[in-house]
Formats: C-alpha cells, sequence, structure tokens
C-alpha cells in the first residue's frame, strides 16, 4: 500500500476507536452514578492495576508498554469524567464578595514611596491608611493575627521570575489571594552626595532590582549592595554622608530628595512586577478569573501527568506551575499553579472538589483578578 491508502485505513481505525471510546465513556458516566448512589470512592487502585495488567498480558509484546500508557490514559480520563459528575453539586467553599470598606486596614511591604505602595494604592485608594513593614512575613504575620485585614505582597517580575519568599509565605500561612496588580517598574539610579555616575561607590537596592538591572551594573562597573527595598535603600542613601546610590524609582527618588543621575536603567525596557493582594477571609472579586493552588503529589510514576490531564479533561486551561523546595530535608517540592476560571465555574468547583480529596497537602490559594 502507499501513503495515502495506509493513511486511509488509519482513518478508518480511528474511528473505530472513537466510537468504542465514546461508549466506554457513557458507561463510566453510569459507574459514576452508581459510586454517587453507593458513596463509593473514584480512586480504586486495585481495579486499575488489574485493567493494565490485563492489557499487557493481552497485547503483543512490543506494544505492550504503549498499550498500558494508552489504557492508563483512558482511564484517567475516565476517573476526570466520573469526578466532574460525582462532585458537580458539591459546594467546594463559600465565599464572600471583595469589597474593601472605608475602614479596612491595609499593610504592604516597604516604606513610603515603594513600588508596593503604589500596587496598594491601585487597589485601595490614593486616600488610603498604609502600614508599612519592614519584611514579607511581617505583612502575612499581621494579615494571619487579625492586626490588617489585607496586606500586599510582591510575588512576579518579568525579568527575573518568581519571588520565591512570597511562595514560601503562601504555604506557611493561611492567607488567601483576592486580588492582584501589575506595576510598570521604572528603575532610575539615584544619589545625594554625587553628580555622576563615576563617583558612586556603591549602589544599594533590593537584590531583584539589582538583577533586574545587572547589565547596566556591569557596564559601569558598579558595587553592589544588599538592601531590604528599592525604597528604603534610597531613605538610607539620603541620610548618608558617604558618595552611595540607590536603585529605586523616579518617584521615590524625588520624595527623598535624591539627584537622578540615570533614567530607565533596567535590562528590559518593559519591565512589570506583580503584586498580590491577601486576607484571612475568603473573598473574591465580581468576574474573577484566575485561581491559584498549592499542592504536593506522591513518588508514583506519572503522577504529576495525571493531575494535569484533570485540567485538560475539564477543559480549563493552565496559566503557571511552578515547584518550591518543602524545606524539610528532603528533595520534595510542592507545586504551585494558576489556572484561568471561576469558582462559581461547575467544571472548576468539581475540579477543585477533586483536588481536595485526593492530592496531598492540597490547598486552595484564592480567585481573583488581575488588574492591569
Amino acid at each position: 500500500m502507499d501513503l495515502k491508502e495506509l493513511r486511509d485505513q488509519i482513518d478508518i481505525i480511528d474511528g473505530e476507536i472513537l466510537s468504542k471510546f465514546q461508549e466506554r465513556m457513557e458507561l463510566c458516566l453510569q459507574v459514576a452514578e452508581y459510586k454517587k448512589e453507593n458513596n463509593v470512592s473514584v480512586l480504586q487502585t486495585g481495579r486499575e492495576q488489574e485493567v493494565i495488567d490485563g492489557i499487557k498480558a493481552r497485547a503483543a509484546e512490543k506494544f505492550e508498554d504503549s498499550a498500558a500508557v494508552l489504557f492508563s490514559n483512558i482511564m484517567d480520563i475516565s476517573k476526570s469524567y466520573q469526578q466532574c459528575e460525582i462532585n458537580k453539586n458539591i459546594k467546594f467553599l463559600e465565599h464572600r464578595t471583595f469589597e474593601p470598606d472605608k475602614n479596612c486596614r491595609v499593610g504592604c511591604y516597604g516604606v513610603k514611596g515603594s513600588n508596593s505602595e503604589e500596587a496598594t494604592r491601585r487597589i485601595f485608594g490614593n486616600g488610603k491608611d498604609i502600614g508599612f513593614y519592614h519584611e514579607f512575613e511581617d505583612v502575612f504575620r499581621a494579615v494571619d493575627e487579625g492586626k490588617i485585614d489585607y496586606g500586599v505582597i510582591p510575588v512576579q517580575n518579568s525579568s527575573t521570575g518568581s519571588i520565591s519568599l512570597t511562595y514560601d509565605l503562601m504555604r506557611k500561612y493561611n492567607v488567601y489571594i483576592n486580588k492582584m496588580v501589575r506595576v510598570n517598574i521604572r528603575h532610575c539610579l539615584a544619589a545625594m552626595n554625587t553628580g555622576s555616575v563615576e563617583e558612586v561607590e556603591a549602589v544599594y537596592s533590593h537584590p531583584q532590582a539589582l538583577m533586574q538591572c545587572s547589565e547596566y551594573i556591569e557596564k559601569n562597573g558598579l558595587k553592589t549592595v544588599h538592601y531590604a527595598s528599592t525604597a528604603t535603600s534610597a531613605k538610607f542613601v539620603a541620610k548618608s554622608s558617604k558618595k552611595i546610590a540607590a536603585i529605586c524609582s523616579e518617584k521615590c527618588a524625588k520624595l527623598y530628595k535624591l539627584r537622578i543621575l540615570d533614567r530607565n536603567i533596567s535590562d528590559e525596557s518593559v519591565n512589570f512586577t506583580r503584586f498580590i493582594c491577601i486576607s484571612r477571609n475568603f473573598v473574591v472579586e465580581p468576574g474573577a478569573n484566575r485561581v491559584s493552588v498549592l499542592m504536593s503529589l506522591s513518588d508514583n510514576e506519572g503522577s504529576l501527568y495525571r493531575m494535569l490531564t484533570k485540567f485538560r479533561v475539564a477543559g480549563l486551561n493552565l496559566l503557571k506551575i511552578e515547584s518550591r523546595p518543602r524545606h524539610e530535608g528532603n528533595f520534595d517540592v510542592v507545586f504551585y499553579l494558576d489556572f484561568e476560571g471561576s469558582i462559581d465555574d461547575d467544571r472548576v468547583n468539581a475540579l477543585l472538589v477533586a483536588m481536595r480529596n485526593e492530592i496531598k497537602d492540597f490547598r486552595f490559594l484564592g480567585n481573583y483578578n488581575e488588574d492591569i
């Protein structure tokens, strides 16, 4: 047979496979009804292994492993459909609307003039009193202890990626994300006691800002010093008698009366940082379309792939998947996932219920909008 004839034969077989697949899925939905009525778990490990062993025994030796993979995938799809059917009327989590009142208490990382302050004012307005905290964890702790109602923390930069500490603290503290804002970061080099870049003895700034301006720093042969934040570094430089400079925003430089030595010094001309707003209560802004979760997975072969299959079957688009070490003296990791959707969507609700019931150390982090 020529290539066309071979492809025609494959098309015929594919049609037969599709027909049988659909028959199988109809039976799986009936199985889901039975399990629902009789309170039987969707996950039946013994039954799955029995099926796979049978398939491998019946398959030609050269196709044995491939057949096992195919039927494992089919069973994963079947389980996902069953879970959607069984969980569709189970409410994952009740929530209120995110509507901050004028008396709410708000805090953020950094000092006055920081990018965190700009993000906070984007959410709560220019007239809002803001509490400033020196460390990321101070903000999380203040929210967790009820000292403030909302806290604002940077989570990701378009040039240097995710801010690891924020992710670690999201796992440590039982808080929810209820808003995300994107702030355009424009770094400048600013000083108090020198008028030229050549005279600068050292540059102070947050490590993220220093990384975002690494090409400029290397080009000018500048010595760098890590500091708590861009704004606090500007404040420090303003009070120092040394010939030092800060990498900060122009707004911050003007606030602390620093001389701007150079503008727009970031490696990337477009440089954004995402900030999240956190609270103890689960609140959702109308039209929220982004969901964040974290989880640990078993060491079983294919566990990550099987988890991702749930999203594909539900028709939900993953926006991000990232891993972080558990910090427990081993090499185990925690996965952080963002995906499109609303908790009020039946598909999202059913998926969250399934993950909560089946996945180790599962945590729901929030359903929110990103304000661009």
